[in-house]
C-alpha cells in the first residue's frame, strides 16, 4: 500500500536550544552540506505533503530567512511564546485551519530521519485507520524516554515517561521518539483538551494520544528499524556525533554505487555531492556543497572541493577548488588553488603551487609550478613558466589577460593587464609584458644585464661573500692566461 499525500507536515523549529550556546538558532545548525532543519525539511518533501509548515519562535527571523532561501515551498508559523509542543500544534491550527487527512508531525533538530521512515509511519497510520501513529524505536539504553506499552492487539495503550515508569515498564525498550501522525479533525478536537497541569506548565503534543484512546479511537504505532536515525541534537557533542553518523551513510552510498573511498574514516562527502561509478577518493578530502565526481576522477588525499566539478579521468591531488570547473583528465596540483570562476578543458594542467582566478585555461594548456593566474584567458597547448603572475588589479578595477593559442610564457613573467598575447607567441624570461604582444612574435622587456666588477669587495668588506671572491680573483690569477705554454 502506498501512502497517501499527507495533509501537512509540521516540523517544529521553534525551541531556544540553549545547550548550543550559540547566536544561531538551535535548528540552522549544519552538518554535511545541510542544516539540520534541512535535512528534515528534505525527508518531509518526499511525502509530497500538501503543506509543508514549519513552527518558528526562538530566533524566528534567522529561520524565516533560511526558510525563504533554502526552502521557499515551505510556510513558516510563529509561535509567540514557547509553550510546548502542544501548544506549537495548536498555534498551526489556529493560524491555518482545520487540515482534514493524515498530519506528520516531526522536529527540526532531528538530521538523521530518512523519508522513507516518514513514508512508512503514514502507510501505518493509514493501513491500521488509527487516530494517531507515534513513530517508535528500539533502543540499547532507553532510560531517560517515554516507554510504549502495547496491548494484545499491537495498539499503543500507554506512552509511560522514565520517571513515572515501574520496573517491568522500565525494562521495555521501546520508546517514543517525539512524532506522529494523525488525523487532522481528530488532532484539532483533542488539542483543545490538552491543559498545561504538569510541572512544566506547558501543553505537551504527547497528552494527545491519551486523550484520543480515551475516546475510544486507536492508537497505533510504527517501529523505526534503526534507532541511530531517530537520534535528536541537543548540543554541540551530539551534533558532532550526528554528523559523523550521517556522513558515515553518505559515505556508504557512495561507495555501493561504484566509488572507491580509500579511507572512509578521513572523507567527508555532504548530502548533495553527485559521484559517478569508478572515482577514486584519497584519504582527507571533504567534497562539499554540489561538488561532482565524473567517472574514472581521483581526487585526494588532502583536498576540499566545494561546488567543484571534476571530469572524467581527471586527477586532483593535494588541492582546494572553489565554485571551479575541471575538465575531463585535466591535472590539478598538489597545492594548487583554485578560486570561484576558474575552468580548465580537458588536458588542462594547474600544477603546484598554482592559483587561479576567473580563468579559463584551454585544452592541453600548461600553468605548471608557481603561478597566479587572475581573470585570464589561456588558448589551448600554451605553457605558462614558472613564477609567472597575470597583474590583473590596478587598485580600482580588474583587467583581464589575454594568451593566445601555443604561446610559451617564459619563467617570471608579469602580465600587466588588459593584454594580449597573440597564436604562437613567446615572451622571454624575466619579461614585464605590458603591451600586446603579436602572433609568433617574441616579446623581451627586461633591462640589459650590467656587471660591475669589484662591487662586493668595495662595498661589503670584511663579509664572507667579500673573502670568497677575493679568493676568487686570486685563483683567477694564479691560473694560466689561455694559450700559454706550461710544459717544463
Amino acid at each position: 500500500m502506498s501512502a497517501r499525500r499527507p495533509a501537512a507536515v509540521i516540523v517544529l523549529a521553534a525551541g531556544e536550544g540553549t545547550r548550543m550556546k550559540s547566536r544561531k538558532s538551535k535548528v540552522l545548525h549544519e552538518l554535511c552540506g545541510r542544516s539540520m532543519l534541512g535535512h528534515v525539511l528534505a525527508a518531509a518533501r518526499e511525502l509530497e505533503p500538501q503543506r509543508l509548515l514549519v513552527v518558528v519562535g526562538h530566533r524566528r527571523e534567522q529561520v524565516i530567512e533560511h526558510l525563504a532561501e533554502h526552502a521557499p515551498h515551505a510556510e513558516p508559523v510563529v509561535q509567540e511564546r514557547q509553550g510546548g509542543t502542544g501548544h506549537a500544534v495548536r498555534t498551526v491550527l489556529e493560524q491555518v485551519g482545520t487540515l482534514q487527512g493524515t498530519v506528520v508531525v516531526t522536529n527540526g533538530d532531528h538530521p538523521l530521519l530518512r523519508g522513507a521512515t516518514l513514508a512508512e509511519l503514514v502507510r501505518t497510520h493509514e493501513r491500521e485507520q488509527n487516530a494517531a501513529t507515534v513513530l517508535t524505536t528500539e533502543v540499547p539504553d532507553p532510560t531517560g524516554y517515554g516507554r510504549i506499552l502495547r496491548g494484545p492487539d499491537g495498539a499503543v495503550t500507554a506512552i509511560v515517561e522514565h520517571k513515572d515508569a515501574d520496573e517491568a515498564q522500565r525494562a521495555v525498550r521501546e520508546i517514543n521518539v517525539g512524532m506522529y501522525a494523525f488525523d487532522g479533525e481528530l488532532l484539532e478536537s483533542a488539542l483543545k483538551q490538552v491543559t498545561t497541569d504538569n510541572a512544566g506548565g506547558e501543553e505537551y503534543l504527547t497528552d494527545v494520544p491519551a486523550i484520543l484512546r480515551e475516546q475510544g479511537h486507536r492508537i497505533g504505532a510504527f517501529t523505526a528499524p534503526d534507532w541511530v536515525e531517530m537520534l535528536g541534537v541537543n548540543d554541540r557533542v551530539q551534533l558532532a556525533e550526528a554528523r559523523r553518523l550521517l556522513n558515515e551513510r553518505i559515505v556508504r552510498e557512495h561507495m555501493r554505487a561504484g566509488v572507491t573511498v580509500v579511507d572512509p574514516a578521513t572523507t567527508w562527502i555532504d548530502v548533495d555531492v553527485v559521484t559517478e561509478p569508478d572515482v577514486v577518493i584519497h584519504p582527507n578530502t571533504q567534497l562539499r556543497g554540489s561538488t561532482r565526481l565524473q567517472e574514472g576522477a581521483e581526487v585526494g588525499p588532502n583536498t576540499t572541493l566545494t561546488d567543484t566539478v571534476v571530469g572524467a579521468g581527471a586527477v586532483v591531488v593535494n588541492a582546494v577548488a572553489d565554485r571551479a570547473e575541471i575538465g575531463p583528465e585535466a591535472t590539478v596540483g598538489p597545492f594548487a588553488y583554485l578560486r570561484p570562476g576558474t575552468r580548465l578543458a580537458r588536458k588542462a594542467k594547474a600544477g603546484t603551487y598554482v592559483e587561479m582566478k576567473n580563468a579559463v585555461v584551454g585544452e592541453g594548456a600548461k600553468v605548471p609550478h608557481l603561478t597566479y593566474v587572475g581573470d585570464a584567458e589561456i588558448g589551448q597547448g600554451s605553457n605558462i613558466g614558472a613564477g609567472s603572475v597575470f597583474v590583473n588589479y590596478d587598485g580600482v578595477r580588474k583587467h583581464r589577460t589575454v594568451v593566445g593559442d601555443h604561446v610559451r610564457i617564459g619563467s617570471d613573467n608579469m602580465l600587466v593587464a588588459p593584454v594580449h598575447i597573440g597564436d604562437g607567441a613567446y615572451t622571454a624570461a624575466g619579461s614585464v609584458i605590458v603591451s600586446d604582444v603579436p602572433p609568433g612574435a617574441m616579446a623581451v622587456a627586461r633591462g640589459r644585464q650590467r656587471n660591475i666588477e669589484g662591487w662586493v669587495e668595495r662595498k661589503r668588506p670584511g663579509t664572507p661573500a667579500a673573502e670568497a671572491a677575493r679568493r676568487a680573483a686570486e685563483r683567477r690569477a694564479d691560473e694560466p692566461a689561455a694559450g700559454q705554454d706550461t710544459g717544463a
